[in-house]
């Protein structure tokens, strides 16, 4: 296997240090579907593994080299390491991108880490429990297979997907990588682009900070290599706050604002001193952008933008939620772009950040979506308020999210028209995500069942042009329709105002040469397929009242064959066809 299926790129993109060591590749691996792995001390090095797995991809899928999609829903795994001398000069760090869905790490047979959330990061310092020459790493992960209360997005809780679910991914399912990093070291930073005034707001949160210690920040800003801002400042305490001015043109055409259109990311370099010595060099990079409502209209940068997006679930037929390489991630990208959309609903999957870096660089909106339950309980709510904040707390400094989305179809709160629990739920996600990142609109239930919410968001499978055309030609109109039997806005939260979105049409289905697996509407050949698609898409772009789209889908995915793409990447129809229905006259 080549290094770049092994996912060799820096698995934290926004966030960079020049050393680091992936632990990618082959691990030894085995299922503990009686449970007596920790009862047996597996974590120990008696334990005779059984098999070796490819890491980062989970056991069900084809690159794993296994590709067993069973339950299992207890694995463990184990790889030797060596430390190269020069990382055991400071602390060690081992990272997880995401293990699905909870995971317990020991090295040499100590507990290093607990974490529960099958989508969101976390890391270990190991550098008190490491040995001499060679270590053990050992990961024991469950992930509750039957459990609907589970935040999981499309994976299916049969064994078996059918309909709009797809194949589980249970462990290790994102990069597993060392960094070496000094004892006091840059923990996180938070990056909030101003372009009103044109400043970048700077949060710089440390780790390891030793009270009493004199820390310096030096921060520099670069366009294309060309010298933008530099900023020194010095500070006590474990966290601290800097607006650093950028002294560029950002208009009338001369500026440097990120767009889909014009992508333009400014380099940001970050060296932190303790007590005048340098401990550590971080760079990473960000977007003057925004994105705002004003008398019911949504802006980008500060001007009305229409939003044309796919539906993406973030599947591939091989690695199921893990990409095979960064370049299918970056294809992805590159293809939803020559379709003529300039963003992309990532749906039900906080997707890995390598994609969301090259939505950055290549110029792709991006929503960021939560991984639903399907059922309400008290653990779900603990499971999902805590994976939710911990996932906009990782996307935060990306350019391309522009809008979050903490609930789909009322996933999760199914009673949620009728249920004052429920309804209070949702209200606390919105508020919630609000209290986190004022810079975004919130969603609070996309598709229907709307309580408190920034856009007002519509999933409406119609397929036939003058039902929409009649439906979207009013907001009355819309708003009462009702699509799939169901209520727009929840009794007691009336509509204010807000932007209206179809947010999920079309999926239409259609597969060459044959008929088979699940859609919502069907095309027979090519031109009933472009008929079908000019019918649902035109109607959207010419509504006086939509203000965005979001089209379903991109690719096909397992038995669903309502994709713009097959589940391989192959364009139904022409790239080009497909853009001129979705330019439109809406550029």
């Amino acid at each position: 296997m080549t290094d770049q299926l092994l996912r060799n790129e820096y698995p934290r993109p926004q966030f960079v240090r020049e050393e680091w060591m992936s632990l990618n590749g082959e691990w030894d691996f085995d299922y503990d579907d009686q449970g007596i792995g920790e009862r047996e001390a597996w974590y120990e090095e008696q334990h005779d593994f059984t098999s070796k797995i490819i890491v980062p991809f989970c056991y069900q899928s084809r690159l794993s080299g296994i590709g067993d999609t069973a339950f299992h829903d207890t694995v463990w795994y184990r790889k030797v390491f060596s430390v190269p001398e020069a990382y055991r000069k400071g602390r060690l760090l081992l990272h997880f991108g995401a293990v699905d869905y909870e995971a317990k790490v020991w090295v040499n047979g100590k507990l290093v880490a607990l974490h529960e959330g099958g989508h969101t990061p976390f890391h270990a310092d190991i550098t008190d429990v490491l040995a001499e020459g060679d270590n053990t790493v050992v990961v024991k992960a469950v992930d509750h297979s039957r459990d609907v209360t589970l935040p999981r997005g499309k994976q299916f809780w049969e064994e078996k997907s059918a309909g709009i679910f797809y194949t589980r991914t249970t462990g290790i399912w994102q990069s597993v990588w060392l960094e070496p990093v000094s004892d006091t070291y840059i923990g996180r930073i938070r990056l909030t682009p101003d372009i009103d005034v044109n400043d970048i707001a700077l949060d710089v949160f440390l780790s390891g900070y030793r009270p009493g210690a004199l820390v310096g920040i030096k921060v520099v800003v670069t366009f294309n290599g060309e010298f933008v801002a530099e900023d020194t400042f010095s500070f006590r305490h474990e966290s601290a706050s800097r607006r650093i001015h950028l002294e560029d043109f950002n208009d009338h055409g001369l500026g440097r604002w990120w767009t889909p259109e014009k992508p333009n990311l400014y380099d940001l370099e970050l060296t932190l001193s303790v007590d005048g010595v340098v401990a550590d060099t971080v760079s990473s990079y960000f977007g003057m952008r925004k994105i705002s409502i004003e008398d019911g209209k949504l802006l980008l940068n500060n001007r009305t933008y229409f939003m044309k997006m796919v539906l993406d679930q973030g599947y591939f037929p091989e690695g199921i939620l893990t990409a095979p390489s960064d370049d299918d991630l970056r294809r992805d990208v590159e293809l939803t772009k020559e379709m003529g959309f300039n963003g992309a609903r990532k749906h039900q999957k906080i997707e890995d950040p390598r994609y969301l870096y090259w939505a950055d660089r290549l110029g792709l909106l991006v929503w960021g979506e939560m991984a639903n339950a399907y059922q309400f309980s008290g653990p779900y709510v603990a499971r999902i308020t805590k994976e939710w904040i911990q996932a906009v707390e990782r996307d935060y400094n990306h350019p391309c999210i522009v809008a979050w989305v903490p609930l789909n179809e009322s996933w999760g709160v199914p009673n949620i028209l009728v249920d004052k629990q429920q309804q209070q739920h949702a209200l606390s996600l919105y508020h919630m995500t609000k209290s986190l990142d004022l810079t975004r609109p919130v969603i609070s239930n996309d598709g229907w069942e709307l309580v408190n919410t920034d856009l007002v968001t519509v999933h409406d499978y119609e397929w036939r042009r003058e039902v929409l055309t009649d439906r979207y030609a009013t907001k009355e109109a819309a708003l009462s329709a009702q699509p799939g039997n169901r209520w727009i806005m929840v009794p007691g939260f009336p509509y204010s105002g807000q932007p209206i979105l179809a947010t999920e049409f079309g999926g239409i289905s259609f597969k060459k040469n044959e008929w088979e697996g699940w859609g919502y509407s069907g095309a027979v050949n090519e031109e009933d397929f472009t008929e079908r698609l000019r019918n649902v898409v035109e109607p959207m772009l010419q509504s006086p009242i939509i203000q965005g789209f979001c089209y379903t889908q991109l690719t096909d995915v397992e038995q669903e064959i309502n994709g713009l793409l097959t589940y391989d990447r192959k364009p139904k129809l022409p790239l080009e066809t497909i853009r001129a229905i979705v330019e439109g006259t809406r550029k």
